[in-house]
C-alpha cells in the first residue's frame, strides 16, 4: 500500500500541484464547486422525494437532478483524487478522510440501487412515491451530509 501511495504522490500533476499554490487553490475550489453541485442537486431531489415541494414532479426534477448529481460526483472524484495525490500517505491515516471515502462510496452504491429499482423507474414516469424510494431519499440526505461534513473534518486531523 505505501508503496502504491507514494507512487501516487510522484505523479507529475501531483508534484505540479504541490509546487503551485495557485494550481492548488485552482483544483481545491473545483472540488468544492464539484461539491456544490452534489449538494444543490441531491438535497433538492431528496426532499421531493420525501414529499416536499409536491407541486415540482418528480418525472421532470428526477431525472435531471441525479444526472447534475451524477455530474457533480464525477468531478468531485476527479480533483480528490488530485488533492489525494499532493499527500496520500497522510490522507491514507486520516479517519476523516476514510470516512468520507465511505461515505462516498455508500453515496454512490445507494443511487445506484435506486436507479436499478422498478420504484424509481415508476416514480419519474409520475407514479406514486413508494416507502423503498423514500427510504433511499433519506439515507441519501444522511449519507451526503455526513460525507460534507467529514471532508470538512480532514483538515482538523491533519498532522
Amino acid at each position: 500500500m505505501e508503496e502504491a501511495l507514494t507512487w501516487i504522490e510522484a505523479l507529475p500533476f501531483a508534484v505540479a500541484i504541490r509546487r503551485s499554490a495557485v494550481l492548488y487553490i485552482f483544483v481545491n475550489s473545483a472540488h468544492i464547486l464539484s461539491i456544490g453541485i452534489i449538494v444543490g442537486s441531491i438535497l433538492p431531489l431528496d426532499l421531493r422525494l420525501l414529499g416536499f415541494f409536491r407541486s415540482v414532479p418528480v418525472a421532470v426534477v428526477g431525472p435531471y437532478l441525479s444526472r447534475a448529481a451524477a455530474i457533480g460526483v464525477a468531478l468531485a472524484i476527479a480533483t480528490g483524487f488530485c488533492l489525494f495525490s499532493v499527500r496520500p500517505v497522510e490522507y491514507a491515516a486520516n479517519p476523516a478522510f476514510l470516512t468520507k471515502m465511505t461515505l462516498l462510496a455508500l453515496g454512490v452504491l445507494n443511487a445506484a440501487i435506486l436507479h436499478l429499482t422498478p420504484q424509481w423507474r415508476d416514480a419519474v414516469k409520475g407514479g406514486p412515491l413508494s416507502p423503498r424510494v423514500r427510504l433511499s431519499a433519506l439515507l441519501s440526505m444522511s449519507i451526503w451530509t455526513g460525507a460534507v461534513l467529514a471532508g470538512r473534518w480532514i483538515g482538523f486531523l491533519s498532522e
